[in-house]
């Protein structure tokens, strides 16, 4: 392995824009592909996004290389086509009617590079609806995701764009497997990831309590509890905390630091399912108890004590927490001259993280002359992976 770079030697090329396909090819980067991003002449829109959605090109295009091509143009397809022909990777988010007219979909893609491995990043797999428009909410909507995270009658929607951070993940999975299976079989293949099925897949653990007890669990914030403490609290100084007991064990430290040696000689808690079963006498009593002390002296104890306790955090605020401000916790990226900070993959490699050569975000059309000029690294490539 070359410096913590499992897929140097590996080209990728992508075409898509918003968030589930550059994801994908994004973690490829990371992990040492070579991965070079077609946009239009004017860039990819999503360059251009304001309010929550100016960190979606800045965070998920580090480590590419950006080349400008108008596919609508002859000449410019030819110039696609003479990337793939050195690519082990293809990436693209198009309605599949786009990429036939355009003489891209799989099936002619395999026919004319037959070691190619492509990655669809669609709304939906093969099915009744596969030609349907998907986005993160929908399918969020559809899969019952948003009913579980909002109270009853407010659906709502993950508090960020996680199903398609998280079907990017599962196309660079497959993308993964399918190169070391090339090892074997030499042979490229047409991968589909869908974005609604990712979220069925989230989901899968309230469809299957169903399917196993003819019971549907209420919204996470009506949900019924199988922990004696799950809760958020209020201390003195005004700032939440977050604090489980999950175990006997648990429940018995954290009575220990806060001093409610009657819950502890309470004949009616002396287990998990009888603790559980209070919870609706007990809980005010815990709260009542945290409101006498500060965040910082409860963070302490409970720490001491191996209890799991959260603040209650604002993305913002992740900029001054000391473990994402440890090393390899934050790294900085340069775009039109403006620097910023963000993490890298929740991956080590023998105790080092997974890093591209380059984490600044291209310019428009920036590495155009590095393809296509004489000489250029378009030359088709021997297969790498």
């Amino acid at each position: 392995m070359n410096n913590n770079k499992p897929l140097s030697g590996v080209r990728v090329v992508e075409m898509s824009h918003m968030i589930m396909g550059p994801s994908c090819a994004m973690f490829l980067a990371f992990m040492g592909a070579e991965v070079i991003k077609i946009e239009p002449p004017e860039g990819d829109k999503t360059r251009n996004l304001t309010g929550m959605g100016r960190g979606f090109f800045p965070t998920f295009n580090r480590g590419k290389k950006s080349v400008t091509l108008d596919l609508k143009s002859e000449s410019d397809r030819a110039q696609l086509h003479q990337l793939l022909d050195g690519a082990d990777v293809f990436i693209e988010n198009f309605r599949d009617q786009s990429l036939e007219k355009m003489g891209l979909s799989p099936a002619q893609l395999q026919a004319q590079y037959p070691s190619l491995i492509i990655a669809s990043c669609k709304g939906f797999l093969h099915g009744p609806y596969e030609n349907r428009t998907a986005m993160d909410e929908v399918v969020q909507m559809m899969t019952g995701m948003a009913y579980m995270t909002g109270p009853t009658g407010r659906p709502l929607r993950i508090g960020s764009s996680a199903n398609d951070i998280m079907g990017g993940l599962f196309g660079a999975f497959a993308v993964v497997s399918t190169l070391l299976a090339r090892q074997h079989d030499g042979k490229g293949h047409s991968l589909r990831i869908g974005l609604f099925e990712n979220c069925l897949f989230l989901v899968a653990q309230h469809m299957v309590q169903f399917d196993l007890e003819g019971t549907e669990e209420p919204p996470m914030p009506e949900r019924n509890f199988s922990w004696p403490v799950y809760d958020i609290f209020d201390t003195a100084t005004g700032k939440q905390i977050f604090i489980g007991a999950v175990t006997e064990g648990q429940w018995r430290a954290l009575c220990r630091v806060l001093g409610l040696s009657e819950l502890l000689e309470d004949e009616r808690l002396q287990n998990r399912p009888d603790q559980i079963q209070a919870r609706s006498w007990t809980i005010p009593l815990i709260a009542k108890a945290v409101s006498a002390q500060s965040f910082e002296y409860l963070a302490t104890a409970l720490e001491e004590q191996g209890l799991p306790f959260s603040p209650i955090s604002r993305p913002a605020e992740m900029y001054q927490d000391p473990h994402v401000n440890r090393p390899n916790g934050l790294f900085e990226s340069h775009a039109q001259g403006r620097t910023f900070r963000a993490p890298g993959l929740p991956v080590e490699i023998d105790g080092n993280p997974f890093l591209p050569d380059n984490l600044d975000l291209p310019e428009i059309g920036q590495h155009n002359a590095e393809f296509f000029t004489a000489g250029s690294s378009t030359i088709k490539k021997g297969q790498t992976a």
